[in-house]
């Protein structure tokens, strides 16, 4: 191959524009129109030396097709182009003639086309083991990601959010566990909830108390060792003790954890003394379940609340039966209202002067399906723990006010009746609404209605129940201390409320059975209260009277009235309504 006559118009430049032209947009190529052209001319000079080889070298030409990949001029319509602008204007644009120009020509656009070939292959190679390694990076990382995030949920889900202890599912999972495990025959549980954590949270605020939950927490977790704590919420905390050796491994564990808690604490600037409480369960895992353990620690933790709290009692079987048994007592309080199942029995309030029967209390009964006559004593503290007293008490007034408007023949004045108010009715705002509608539909005069209320209750109540007594007072109702000398016994404070009447406490009238001169102390408290009752305008009924003779000694030191076994047992209004007058000597039946 060698320069043609017209060698000196060849123009490598102009190839290698026409060249540019002809690639331009058949691939994305990361270069100028200038650097492209330059490349181009670049490899211009390089055909034209494997033109001119001797003998032909085949790899400058691969080597070209390779180039030509490398710069991105890799699409079947870069290479078509390409083999046409050097089939159609290379030999001409460089001026160069060959007997066996054609055949080189030919050769030289295979081993391009070969290059080309091979290099985008290779190119196509590379980039699918690349794909290949990023997508394996790539999975390992989702895998690593996915197996964090899994095990940041899984934290979350069973860690407490404020503490980082064990929530109440991770508990309930190790609790279940122990229990289902092998290698332990006993597990126990420590309730511990703070004692009056409240007052810290409205008084200091919910940020103060957080911290101090924050706190407390550790301290459990360091103070216990190998046991697993956990926060319930609030401020309620368990100890789980998987492996007990008995009660006294948990009760040991409970004090350590009370000790823990007492130690004050300095919380944002604040140094705080807390207490708290535990119940504690210790049992055999044969048997339980979680929710048992759970229901019996719980019950236990009311029990060390109830008896003052910064302590902690165990759980007792018999105890618990007992307790379930008054709860279920209780809430069948609201059933029994509506069935009919409670009625009114009375017991008369005798005057000491001529025997007649100047009143009668009404005591309520419950005639349960079950358990059959339920006397007082067995479920009123349940209604008052409860609030079902309001309900109960409201049926109570409203029968016994019925029953009394029917009494009496006309021939005497009929007795008036009298209803114990617990506390929870006497402040209640609409009290005095509801007695005067109850006498306005059974039309029940309002001097026959007597309302007792016990000694403490009324000293203890405040101006607007004081108030709605007084209003009751003025209709004619009247309002009697129950039980007076078991409480303040302040008869000064007395003089301010609208009191008709003083029910001694049966305790004083006990002790006039006593031998003297014992029971003359007690017959010298009652002369003192009865007499100070008269001057301020009360009238007397002793409680408790059994006997003939402390009717007689009562009778003597001027009391009024008297109430008990002596002068009649609870029942039926009728049967004290039909009676003779008993002063002495017999009791009344």
């Amino acid at each position: 191959m060698t320069d043609g006559p017209e060698s000196d118009r060849s123009c490598p430049g102009a190839f290698a524009r026409a060249w540019a032209k002809a690639v331009s947009g058949t691939s994305y190529l990361p270069m100028t129109q200038a650097q492209l052209e330059a490349l181009l001319h670049r490899l211009t000079g390089r055909l034209a030396e494997a033109l001119r080889s001797e003998p032909f070298d085949q790899r400058i030409g691969q080597q070209v097709g390779a180039e030509l990949v490398a710069a991105h001029i890799a699409s079947a319509e870069g290479l078509g182009r390409t083999v046409e602008v050097i089939q159609l204007r290379l030999l001409r644009d460089l001026g160069l003639v060959a007997d066996d120009g054609e055949d080189r020509m030919a050769r030289l656009l295979a081993t391009v086309a070969t290059g080309y070939a091979r290099a985008l292959r290779d190119r196509t190679l590379d980039e699918q083991e690349s794909i290949r390694r990023a997508a394996m990076v790539a999975r390992a990382q989702a895998e690593r990601a996915l197996r964090d995030s899994e095990a940041r949920f899984r934290h979350q889900a069973n860690h407490d959010p404020l503490t980082g202890l064990p929530n109440r599912a991770l508990l309930t999972e190790r609790l279940t566990a122990a229990i289902a495990g092998r290698g332990a025959d006993r597990v126990g549980v420590c309730f511990l909830d703070l004692d009056r954590f409240k007052v810290i949270n409205d008084s200091l605020g919910h940020q103060i108390g957080d911290l101090l939950l924050v706190a407390v927490g550790e301290r459990l977790r360091q103070a216990v060792g190998e046991h697993l704590v956990a926060r319930l919420g609030g401020d309620e905390f368990v100890i789980l003790v998987e492996r007990s050796g008995g009660a006294d491994d948990v009760v040991r564990v409970a004090e350590t954890a009370l000790a823990a808690v007492r130690r004050p604490a300095v919380v944002a600037g604040h140094e705080l003394t807390v207490s708290a409480s535990i119940g504690i369960v210790e049992q055999p895992v044969d048997g339980t379940t979680p929710g048992e353990l759970m229901r019996a620690a719980g019950s236990t933790l009311h029990w060390a609340k109830a008896a003052g709290g910064a302590r902690w009692s165990v759980f007792d079987a018999d105890r618990n039966e007992r307790e379930l048994a008054r709860y279920a007592l209780s809430a069948a309080i609201p059933a029994a209202l509506e069935r009919g199942e409670f009625l009114l029995d009375y017991q008369p309030l005798t005057s000491l002067r001529d025997g007649a029967v100047l009143g009668m209390e009404a005591l309520v009964r419950w005639r349960h399906p079950q358990r059959g006559l339920l006397r007082p004593d067995a479920f009123i503290g349940l209604a008052e723990e409860t609030g079902l007293i309001v309900p109960l008490g409201g049926w109570v007034l409203a029968e016994a006010c019925r029953e009394a408007a029917g009494w009496g023949d006309g021939s005497a004045p009929a007795p008036f009746v009298s209803v114990n108010l617990a506390v929870q009715q006497v402040r209640r705002p609409g009290l005095v609404d509801e007695v005067r509608g109850l006498l306005r539909r059974t039309g029940l005069p309002p001097e026959r209605l007597q309302l007792e209320l016990t000694e403490s209750t009324m000293m203890s109540t405040a101006e607007e129940p004081v108030r709605a007594l007084r209003v009751l007072a003025d209709l004619g109702v009247r309002i009697a201390i129950d039980d007076f000398g078991t409480g303040y016994c302040n008869l000064a404070y007395l003089r301010g409320l609208p009191v008709t009447e003083l029910k001694v406490a049966g305790e004083f009238v006990t002790g006039l059975r006593a031998p003297e001169p014992a029971s003359r102390t007690d017959e010298r408290i009652l002369a003192s209260l009865v007499s100070l009752a008269h001057a301020l305008d009360l009238t007397v009924t002793a409680e408790g009277v059994e006997t003939a003779e402390q009717a007689d000694r009562l009778r003597a030191i001027g009391c009024d009235a008297a109430q008990g076994w002596h002068f009649g047992r609870p029942g039926p209004a009728a049967r004290h309504l039909t009676r003779s007058p008993a002063l002495s000597g017999t009791p009344a039946r």
